[in-house]
């Protein structure tokens, strides 16, 4: 049955003003209709549009007028362009320099984290759940802990990712998928399989800070593809490079991107599956937030456009469902075979133990009914959060709004968020700098905030005060010599 069919009225309706909101016609600053008034011209509950009303405003929509209702909060614009055409100087010792300071402060346990792309706590897992299903597991059997656990050990697992492909339209078969530690190293493992030292690869820019240092470490060179705030990568340009260099190989996430949180329109998905295939490009998808997109149904990756196996999928559970479980897979198109031998010469095989665990959870059938919660959870907390840089950061920020995740992507005209990330260190707030996201200083002005944790009072002040700071310099920076 439709969700939408079946999903309590309150959120129908908070769903429907949302969209009006987001499309215009609903305006910033439009008063709303009074609680009785909307009820009456609903033919609803009092309770149902007061629940809507509460949606809202804990999705940062709406603002609450002291006895005069609600009003259509103030809106963030979104960024209109790439950055990558932007004259950049090479910094990637700066680069790698800064990303040491984020993780050092990250585990400072006095530190405010709004960097780490990470859930936290339990509103964001099924702890409970996850943790009957590794106990049933155990009471099957010793045999999963006494034994070392062979290659691809969790057939449960691969036979419950194979049979949900088709919700993303990834159509496989169990002989193509080789489990993983975690989504780094099947895209670890999916580069090796590809590349020799000295070859060029292809990023989108800005790009998932961990791909650079990979990239160095394989010996492989970066390529950066300029990449649209609202639409990704761009087509024609990878296109163009393509004429007169050699990749071999691309890394991209097409659908909910890390940092920005776009999504590439299904057309342009058909594109560059075609473009693969046609050059025999070798494509790296990253779907680690696929899952998490905030509508649904669901848009398909750029592997259900892929006709002759030239994309493989990197994918895992940490995000969803089992941070500390490790669970990541790989897809490897026509590369399967070499991928599995690369994994067996690396590391063997992962926890069959912690593998049918996750099995046993998917197979109970809990695990859209949690992925459902969060992906509402995730588009009213990233909702609030751009409704908070709205009320503190200085005039023309800048903020994405995600299409999937709970991740907040801003640009800060006048302002180097490298200083900023200085003077918000100073005072335990530590977030994502613009710059570790690309080798040049291009998106100095930019940074990432993560919206996976309580929007209590100590995050709300934290952001409240990298606004503040934020404000004071580009007064600062405005003021004439």
């Amino acid at each position: 049955m439709d969700e939408l069919t079946t999903s309590p009225r309150y959120q129908r309706l908070a769903d429907e003003l949302a969209a009006a909101i987001h499309a215009g016609r609903l305006p910033s600053g439009a008063r709303l209709p009074s609680l009785r008034q909307m009820a009456d011209q609903r033919k609803v509950s009092l309770n149902t549009v007061i629940g809507a009303y509460r949606q809202l405003e804990d999705a940062g929509l709406v603002i609450p007028l002291p006895r005069s209702g609600f009003e259509v909060a103030q809106r963030l614009q979104v960024p209109q362009r790439s950055l990558r055409d932007v004259p950049s100087a090479p910094t990637a010792p700066g680069q790698q320099a800064m990303m040491a300071r984020v993780l050092a402060a990250q585990q400072r346990p006095q530190v405010l984290d709004l960097a780490f792309a990470g859930p936290r706590g339990a509103a964001f897992y099924p702890g409970p759940h996850l943790q009957r299903a590794t106990a049933q597991v155990l009471r099957r059997g010793m045999a999963t802990v006494e034994t070392y656990a062979r290659q691809n050990g969790s057939q449960a697992l691969i036979r419950q990712i194979v049979q949900r492909g088709p919700r993303l339209g990834l159509h496989t078969v169990p002989e193509r998928i080789v489990l993983t530690h975690g989504a780094m190293e099947a895209l670890q493992l999916a580069l090796r399989a590809v590349t020799q030292p000295g070859d060029a690869v292809g990023l989108e820019a800005p790009s998932y800070f961990n791909l650079y240092p990979l990239l160095a470490s394989l010996g492989l060179q970066a390529i950066e593809l300029p990449t649209h705030p609202q639409h990704g990568l761009d087509v024609d340009a990878l296109a163009t490079l393509l004429d007169t260099t050699t990749l071999a190989a691309l890394v991209v996430m097409p659908t909910v991107h890390n940092p920005l949180g776009c999504t590439m329109p299904v057309a342009a998905k058909q594109r560059l599956a075609a473009l693969a295939s046609a050059r025999r490009l070798p494509v790296i998808e990253d779907i680690v937030y696929a899952e998490l997109q905030h509508t649904e149904p669901l848009e398909p990756l750029l592997k259900a456009f892929d006709r002759e196996g030239w994309v493989m999928v990197c994918a895992g559970f940490s995000k969803t469902l089992a941070p500390d479980y490790r669970i990541g897979w790989l897809e490897g198109g026509r590369f399967s075979e070499r991928i599995a031998l690369l994994k067996f010469h690396s590391s063997g095989a992962e926890s069959r133990l912690l593998g049918d665990s996750v099995a046993a959870f998917l197979e109970a059938g809990n695990y859209e009914h949690h992925l459902r919660r969060m992906r509402r959870l995730y588009r009213e907390q990233t909702g609030r959060v751009r409704q908070l840089v709205a009320q503190h950061f200085p005039p023309g920020t800048l903020a994405t709004e995600p299409t999937g995740g709970f991740l907040l992507w801003l640009e800060i005209p006048g302002v180097d968020t490298g200083q900023l990330f200085e003077q918000a260190l100073a005072e335990d707030i530590v977030f994502m700098p613009g710059q570790v996201y690309s080798r040049g200083a291009r998106y100095r002005q930019c940074l990432r905030l993560s919206c996976c944790q309580a929007l209590d009072e100590h995050y709300v002040a934290g952001i409240a005060r990298i606004g503040a700071l934020a404000r004071g310099l580009a007064a600062r920076d405005a003021v004439p010599c």
